[in-house]
């Protein structure tokens, strides 16, 4: 018997902590130790049934785990590899990673990199994995130190701390866009060199605006999204990776017709397998451990419910780390 949060539909919604039969885990071709786990935005979504996660009912939560593979068919790995697991549909369509236990296909595992723990790893999560695609992504797109500013919207959060922490630490001039003025200290110690409120960027703004953003990474759509856009320097790349101000984009095609401004839309969930260690690999290498470990605060699996509540009403800085 392993623990575990299961969401059930019936009768009415609930997010419980029960004892379940390892039997029970749907087949795959690898069953591992969960060793922890962590607390996304989607996660929060589906625990407290803000939004349409789960497709499958009952459900086990938790779309990330890291921990070390009990058996496997697949010769890559062996009882007692060390794995990251981001996405793939799981904690939605496939049972999830909080839990003790899990049966997680082979193909979607990731080796964990030499230089992180578990714990570590999942200090990152899917946050701090999109974070890093984001970052890859405005390079490709041609960003480099020294252009002018980078803007990171929702800078707080799991991406926007650790896009904060990779930017500066890649000597990018780094401004954090929040609604919480109050954590000006925490968002300059991870390598922000200004903050400003998010209110700049949340309401109806003009299609075309003032030069002022070298480039950006965005975890909030609609509005914040489409004014960043009106404000990039010319050719600039925006990574957009979110959308927790909404789904839509109320911009007109000005910025990428005038400008050459880059949107570039980021996925972590169903990111091939060989972008992913790439992503980590840089993680392993651009991530300061200081600045992660000031960002991370470890919790129990009974108490993630209510983490989860808060995570949903803006409560929660930086990463939640879950110890199975």
């Amino acid at each position: 018997m392993v623990r575990a949060l299961i969401l059930n539909k019936e009768p009415e919604f609930s997010a419980r902590i029960e004892e379940i039969d390892s039997s029970s885990f749907p087949e795959t071709d690898t069953s591992v130790e969960i060793q922890y786990s962590t607390l996304n935005f989607k996660d929060g979504l589906a625990i407290t049934n803000k939004g349409p996660v789960v497709r499958t009912w009952p459900m086990v939560a938790g779309i990330d785990g890291a921990g070390q593979v009990l058996v496997s068919s697949n010769a890559q790995w062996q009882s007692g590899d060390l794995f990251i697991h981001n996405g793939w549909g799981v904690g939605e369509t496939h049972w999830g990673c909080l839990s003790q236990q899990a049966h997680l296909k082979s193909e979607w595992l990731v080796k964990l990199p030499k230089a992180f723990t578990t714990r570590q790893a999942m200090g990152i999560g899917t946050a701090g994995y999109t974070a890093m695609l984001c970052v890859m992504a405005l390079e490709q797109g041609g960003a480099k130190p020294g252009q002018g500013e980078v803007v990171v919207t929702g800078a707080t959060g799991g991406v926007g701390s650790i896009a904060i922490a990779l930017l500066s630490q890649l000597g990018f001039e780094v401004v954090a866009v929040t609604g919480k003025l109050t954590e000006e200290d925490y968002l300059k110690s991870l390598g922000a060199s200004r903050v400003i409120d998010r209110q700049e960027f949340s309401a109806v703004g003009k299609p075309m605006q003032k030069e002022r953003w070298a480039a950006a990474i965005d975890t909030a759509g609609s509005h914040t999204l489409a004014n960043l856009c009106a404000q990039m320097q010319y050719g600039a790349p925006v990574a957009a990776c979110g959308l927790a101000q909404g789904a839509d984009l109320p911009l007109t095609v000005m910025p990428f017709i005038l400008r050459g401004v880059q949107l570039l839309g980021i996925d972590s969930v169903m990111a091939p397998i060989g972008k992913r260690q790439a992503a980590w690999n840089r993680l392993a290498t651009d991530l300061d451990l200081i600045k992660l470990e000031s960002m991370m605060e470890e919790i129990t699996l009974d108490q993630v419910p209510e983490y989860a509540k808060a995570l949903m009403a803006g409560q929660v800085i930086g990463r939640i780390v879950v110890k199975l």
